[in-house]
């Protein structure tokens, strides 16, 4: 390995490389003491001298010292940005994005940095500066990457498409001179697709520099706003939802006579037992409604229908609490999504697929509203010709955290048929949460009327006083009073920052419920985690972004936990992919639900407060709901008038598209 000059005391890439943790199984403490152990530059690094280190004996010293070459393409890309004055820690992103010659790519494109999330254009044009001769502003494939920044950046609210005029206005306000030619460029390299959106294609019609072209004065100028652009695999991912909805519409036979939902329909009102007999008819059905509607009744008819009659179910959902959730409804085996599909962990992509097809006749996904379309578009693929698709979820929620709006476009496409659920069931028990979450909504918000506790108003008057109540309940007022143990009570917060974020929560329930020093990465025995990625390669059963579990032990430099969906030891990168889990965003508590919930609402979580947002927070709760609010009236106005920001998407016009005969 080649190693910068280095400085008094050792190499500063060394160094870098190590205080990042991009060591494979090398820990904190250990790292600290290798200068002591004459480690200080890559050439020192022998298992002889290794074995000098505390705790280290000659079998781990031989690991290390096999993981250290491995993991040279990292430590060629830890150079090149320490040499440009950026953060080492980047380095283990670029080599998972750019593959093993990450180095050599980012010296032939240094803006190939900013494929990477997080990463700002500033960083990637000082990368540039360091590897380049002569770096300019105005370098094509610094546009390239500008076209691709802007898309990804738009992925990020879940738009999977954006009008040409905006890409063209992120590339002049970068100071780019031909935005055209940037994007022609990024639709050239494969990684953009255009879209029509009107009569011809303007930004075909203006050639490149030097370029020899019959165009006359009488050709129009490019009309940007006439066009779509789109990251091709989200493009991509929407036309093979789009054709696998019609696919599957146009091969389905009936499974079941309809007049078989009698032998299930006891307990079941006209629509619930018309969405049975849709599910047996269609390739394609949607199931939505509220919470207390009956969805649950309504599917656990269908799987008892179907397994009466001998044919194959699988039964699945976007998170592992969910699909445990699923099982128990319909004494059936369900699995997460990413498991029915034989998730690869370590290449992001899926067993079962269009060659290796899923062997049920009907699949049923509940907590629909969580499936971006790259995952549904691969559900699609791996469903063979002939398959029933069962749809459940409640478009009130919020969308997926990824691209796209699957749900609410499916719906307003008029493409595949929708039953949605109406009457409250859970009223007629009483359920104070399921009559609060009906009138949300509509977008009401009724007093309180809840004589049995099962929601609760707690008012504060700031953040501090949030973060007081929030600890007060769940470690006392909320065992005590209702029997519902800490350990069964998840805090639900819209913000990260601030004291009644998840940051700070999580420090004053830890030292509440689980004091600790954080010996593994900041892990103890006993803590509650909660995932911010997939890693479901992990041995044995991995995990995936949003499930929470509890570390029941810690190793060098891992840790074990126990998710819902079985233990996972957990180390290197995906450590840093866990986080303290006694308080999660509501967009990781989705498809997951506790005994008791608390709910927070902050003055500073007052403008990103919508009513999907504290719909889908309040409806985490299955016995005690438990409101810290201290929003003062951005609460009712949200719930009144805000909705999710629209996500722009292709997918509703490519379904209605597809789904007429003349398209």
């Amino acid at each position: 390995m080649t190693a910068a000059t280095p400085a008094a005391g050792g190499d500063p890439v060394f160094a870098a490389f190590c205080a990042a943790g991009l060591w494979p199984g090398l820990g904190r403490r250990t790292a600290a003491e290798l200068p002591a152990a004459g480690i200080t530059a890559p050439d020192d690094v022998t298992a002889d001298r290794l074995i000098k280190l505390p705790r280290v004996g000659r079998q781990r010293a031989e690991r290390l010292f096999s993981s250290f070459l491995s993991a040279q393409p990292t430590y060629e890309v830890v150079e090149l940005l320490v040499g440009a004055g950026l953060q080492a820690k980047l380095a283990a992103g670029v080599t998972d994005t750019l593959g093993p010659d990450a180095a050599r790519r980012l010296r032939d494109d240094p803006w190939a940095l900013l494929s990477l999330t997080g990463v700002a254009l500033g960083d990637a044009d000082r990368l540039a500066i360091a590897v380049l001769k002569g770096a300019d502003r105005q370098d094509s494939r610094r546009g390239r990457a500008i076209v691709g920044l802007t898309l990804r950046t738009a992925t990020r609210d879940g738009h999977t498409t954006l009008p040409a005029d905006l890409v063209v206005a992120a590339l002049r306000a970068e100071g780019v001179s031909d935005p055209v030619a940037a994007i022609v460029a990024a639709v050239e390299s494969g990684d953009v697709l255009e879209h029509e959106g009107g009569p011809r294609s303007p930004l075909r019609s203006q050639p490149r520099e030097g370029t020899p072209t019959e165009a006359t004065e009488s050709d129009p100028e490019p009309e940007p706003a006439l066009r779509s652009l789109s990251l091709a695999r989200y493009g991509m991912a929407e036309e093979a939802v789009a054709e696998g909805v019609a696919r599957l519409a146009a091969s389905a036979e009936r499974i079941a006579d309809p007049a078989s939902v009698r032998s299930v329909a006891k307990g079941l009102d006209e629509a619930q037992k018309a969405a049975v007999a849709q599910a047996l008819e269609s390739g394609v059905s949607l199931l939505t409604g509220g919470p207390g509607t009956g969805k649950s009744r309504t599917v656990a008819a269908v799987v008892k229908l179907l397994r009466a009659k001998g044919t194959d179910i699988a039964l699945a959902a976007p998170t592992g609490r969910a699909a445990k959730r699923l099982e128990e409804l319909t004494d059936h085996p369900a699995v997460t999504v990413h498991r029915l599909l034989g998730a690869q962990g370590t290449t992001g992509g899926f067993a079962r697929n269009e060659e290796w097809p899923l062997d049920a006749d009907v699949i049923v996904v509940d907590e629909a509203s969580m499936l971006d379309v790259e995952l549904t578009a691969a559900l699609l693929e791996a469903c063979p010709d002939g398959t029933h698709l069962l749809l459940v979820g409640d478009p009130a929620q919020l969308p997926s955290i990824g691209p796209g709006h699957v749900l609410g476009d499916l719906i307003d496409s008029g493409a595949v048929p929708v039953t949605e659920l109406t009457t409250l069931y859970r009223q007629a028990e009483g359920g104070a949460i399921a009559r609060l979450a009906t009138a949300m909504r509509r977008g009401e918000l009724p007093p309180v009327d809840s004589p049995d506790r099962e929601v609760v108003v707690v008012p504060a008057t700031g953040s501090a006083e949030a973060a007081r109540r929030v600890v007060q309940l769940v470690t006392d007022s909320i065992p005590r009073a209702l029997g519902i143990e800490p350990g069964a009570v998840q805090v639900v917060t819209p913000v990260h920052r601030g004291p009644a974020g998840t940051i700070e929560l999580n420090k004053a329930l830890k030292d509440e419920l689980n004091p600790g020093t954080g010996t593994v990465f900041g892990f103890d025995p006993g803590d509650r985690v909660v995932a911010t990625a997939n890693h479901l390669d992990l041995e044995p059963t991995g995990f995936a972004n949003g499930e929470v579990g509890v570390v029941t032990g810690t190793g060098e430099g891992s840790i074990d936990v126990s998710f819902a969906s079985g233990p996972v030891t957990v180390s290197g990168q995906a450590l840093s992919d866990l986080r303290h889990g006694w308080a999660i965003t509501v967009h990781r508590a989705q498809g997951s639900e506790w005994p008791g919930v608390v709910v927070v609402l902050p003055p500073e979580a007052g403008g990103m407060l919508s009513r999907p947002l504290v719909y889908t927070a309040v409806t985490r709760a299955q016995q005690h709901l438990s409101i810290v609010h201290a929003s003062g009236a951005a609460l009712a106005r949200a719930v009144r008038e805000v909705d999710v920001r629209p996500r722009r998407t292709r997918l509703a016009s490519l379904l209605a598209e597809h789904g007429d005969p003349a398209g």
